[in-house]
């Protein structure tokens, strides 16, 4: 089950550890997108399935951030998905409008810091990825006054940050590599503790600001209650794809980077990502739309 719409970078992750499943354990997997809520309908459906190893979600970082953003869902989200193997991890990039005059965090902090309230931000919706990234930045960058603009998603985002109606967006690599290319937009740093290989001169945020750290992370849970055995199953498996060779280069071309581990491995990230994002939707009053 996966809670986007099809033909995204995360269906395309579920499907194609569907297709390495179903060659390997000799059982179909079919992907089925029901979208909605910040994918809490899709979290929700396998909440109520039976825990028989026959329904799963594409777990990510949307649950981590939803669990604080929406105050009356019907389950919880770290009880109630047992957490079966971490995926991958994906970068944002820190993109500016060329007219700010900054070239370094540092001088963009330094700018904002000596004008309170005149640089705008884009996203693609209130409590999103792009969203709550940014809102971290502000804080963990000393209480920034950047002012938020969200969209109906990235692509109208980066349409106004092209034209200078926002100067700074916080945006996944793919659709801003082209335009940092060709000097349309200007990349300042990258979300992840590391540097991306995809534009491996532009450095990390944590190298300026420390501590900073976001990105986008998926996994696989299951119902609360499928037998450990199948999950061990699945997570071993799992494991292979993400090993081999063929299966990390199509990973690449979803600009994300393999995780792997164990079930607990995942659980305990994925509870770290929780809190994480409480404190900062928390600290920034964020409420859904």
């Amino acid at each position: 089950m996966v809670g986007f719409a099809a033909g995204g970078p995360n269906d395309i992750l579920a499907r194609l550890l569907g297709e390495w499943w179903s060659e390997r354990l000799g059982q179909q997997f079919i992907v089925e997108n029901r979208p909605g809520a910040g994918s809490n309908l899709a979290t929700e459906a396998v909440v109520r399935a039976p825990p028989d190893g026959y329904t799963l979600l594409l777990v990510g970082s949307p649950n981590a951030i939803n669990a604080t953003l929406y105050e009356n869902l019907d389950f919880n989200f770290l009880q109630d998905i047992a957490p079966v193997v971490g995926l991958t991890r994906g970068a944002l990039v820190m993109v500016i409008h060329p007219s700010v005059p900054a070239h370094t965090i540092p001088e963009f902090i330094a700018y904002a810091k000596a004008n309170p309230g005149r640089l705008s931000y884009g996203s693609g919706g209130v409590g999103g990825i792009t969203h709550i990234a940014a809102e971290l930045f502000k804080q963990a960058a000393g209480g920034l006054d950047l002012q938020h603009v969200p969209y109906r998603g990235v692509a109208p985002a980066i349409t106004d940050l092209l034209g200078g109606q926002v100067q700074v967006v916080f945006v996944n690599l793919a659709p801003s590599i082209g335009y940092i290319g060709s000097g349309k937009l200007r990349a300042l740093g990258i979300t992840t503790a590391a540097r991306s290989q995809a534009l491996p001169d532009v450095p990390a945020i944590g190298e300026f600001v420390p501590g900073y750290e976001a990105s986008s992370v998926f996994g696989i849970g299951a119902p609360k209650g499928t037998p450990a055995a199948m999950i061990d199953r699945l997570n071993m498996e799992a494991n292979a794809a993400l090993a081999d060779p063929g299966f990390r280069m199509r990973l690449r071309t979803l600009d994300a980077t393999e995780l792997g581990g164990s079930p607990a491995d995942f659980g305990k990230l994925m509870a770290a990502e929780t809190e994480k994002w409480a404190k900062v939707i928390s600290l920034a009053k964020i409420r859904p739309e």
